[in-house]
């Protein structure tokens, strides 16, 4: 796994790569087909505006009838009969901009905003809207489409200086060919973020699988090491007792058998736990919740552990100025989220122990503060202290024994009873473990 995990996260990173690199290859090709397709189109709309309109005006104006008049004019007046009127003169301004918005329509650009002005054969502006002469200096971000509107094949008017021209601008070009493909470049951002999630995920979870692989090697090695002193114990004992002169002796008889019923009633133990963390997984615990007093509680259990800290000469206050400790609970689970704690304490203690317990209240909650000066706990570990089989590294501290239950299990009863725990350690300082927990009532 330590070697075959690096080679995945390489391939499957090179993979993503590649993905995103091609992608953006074929984004870029696809924007610049989308750009010469709009080009095409609105030159084709141009031109086919253009065309209506020169049907339009020199088609209309009696232009048919000049050869029949063209031998009683002179001079000026022949030239007025023969000059159409001019598209301002036609159309108005909304009924251009209407027919362009049909071609534009036409050729599947309704999305597509545009300016427009008419010009004559001098240049001159005849018409122009609003936004025109603001963006057609602009040839950097806008696109100018040019197309001559000439007299129809056929006329009499044609040759004649009298073609004018429709300019179309079409404003800040580029953003409007990145915005035509909108939904193509949201789709396309939106598989590249989940493949990018997934591919997190998956190295995550590959990560937590090496992680929760290594914690479970260690809780087999811990089981074996626990389940094998008290058998090599009891194996001894056993040998012992076999002896003659020990079955002659009541008192060595009476020695080791207690030995061997001590070292029983501790693997029970480790089989007790391990079942009841079996059961904390699958949620099949039974809980007996009733009112219990929380200072009463966490004083009967600092009774249980004077042996050891007396064994250890350690410094050990109790400040129970909870006022209100009332809570709803089951109380054999409750003391041994309190034992477990100043068992840890105790485990992971140096040469002077100091540990401060006290209780303290909040308007709906009562608080159990644990405070050690142990060995402490890296950012790490106050990270992961409440995960299953996980146990801290102690250094030079090697007589610490356990299965990286007991936090895992302390978490798991205080949840169960609606509670909070959080930690704070600082490494070589020690730790301070508190408890909250709502209060049932206020009644005593």
């Amino acid at each position: 796994m330590k070697k075959t995990l690096p080679i995945i996260i390489t391939l499957i990173g090179l993979s993503l790569l590649g993905l995103i690199i091609l992608q953006a290859s074929w984004l870029n090709n696809l924007v610049a087909l989308r750009e010469a397709q709009i080009d095409s189109k609105i030159r084709e709309a141009n031109s086919i505006v253009a065309s209506n309109l020169s049907k339009e005006i020199y088609n209309s104006n009696g232009i048919k009838t000049t050869r029949r008049l063209q031998g009683l004019m002179f001079g000026n007046d022949m030239f007025n009969v023969l000059r159409p009127k001019t598209i301002s003169e036609h159309f108005s301004l909304q009924q251009i901009q209407q027919k362009i918005k049909i071609a534009f329509d036409n050729e599947e650009l309704k999305k597509i905003k545009f300016e427009f002005a008419i010009a004559n054969s001098a240049g001159d502006y005849e018409m122009q809207t609003d936004g025109y002469a603001k963006n057609f200096f602009d040839s950097s971000d806008n696109r100018r489409f040019f197309s001559v509107i000439f007299p129809d094949s056929g006329t009499e008017l044609e040759g004649l200086s009298v073609a004018q021209h429709i300019i179309i601008i079409i404003p800040n070009f580029d953003n409007q060919v990145w915005g035509s493909l909108f939904w193509i470049i949201l789709g396309s951002a939106l598989f590249s973020i989940i493949i990018i999630a997934a591919f997190f995920i998956t190295v995550k979870t590959l990560l937590t699988q090496k992680k929760l692989s290594e914690i479970k090697s260690d809780f087999i090695n811990n089981m074996t090491h626990e389940f094998k002193t008290p058998l090599a114990t009891i194996s001894l004992a056993i040998d012992s007792i076999k002896n003659v002169k020990v079955q002659n002796d009541p008192i060595k008889l009476l020695y080791f058998s207690n030995i061997i019923k001590e070292e029983n009633i501790r693997m029970n133990k480790h089989v007790e736990t391990i079942l009841q963390a079996a059961l904390l997984e699958k949620r099949e615990m039974q809980f007996n919740n009733k009112k219990i007093r929380v200072n009463h509680t966490v004083a009967s259990v600092i009774d249980n552990f004077k042996l050891q800290l007396d064994e250890k000469e350690a410094f050990y206050n109790i400040e129970l100025n909870a006022v209100t400790d009332i809570i709803y609970a089951d109380e054999l689970h409750f003391k041994n989220v309190i034992s477990n704690l100043i068992d840890n304490a105790i485990k992971y203690s140096k040469e002077r122990l100091t540990i401060h317990i006290k209780t303290y209240n909040t308007n709906s909650s009562i608080f159990i503060s644990i405070e050690d000066n142990g060995i402490g706990m890296s950012r790490e570990t106050v990270k992961n202290v409440f995960e299953k089989f996980y146990r801290a590294h102690t250094g030079n501290v090697h007589n610490v024994k356990g299965f990286g239950l007991g936090m895992s299990y302390v978490k798991t009863i205080i949840d169960a009873i609606n509670g909070k725990i959080k930690v704070e350690s600082v490494l070589g300082k020690g730790s301070i473990f508190i408890v909250e927990v709502p209060l049932a009532n206020n009644d005593a």
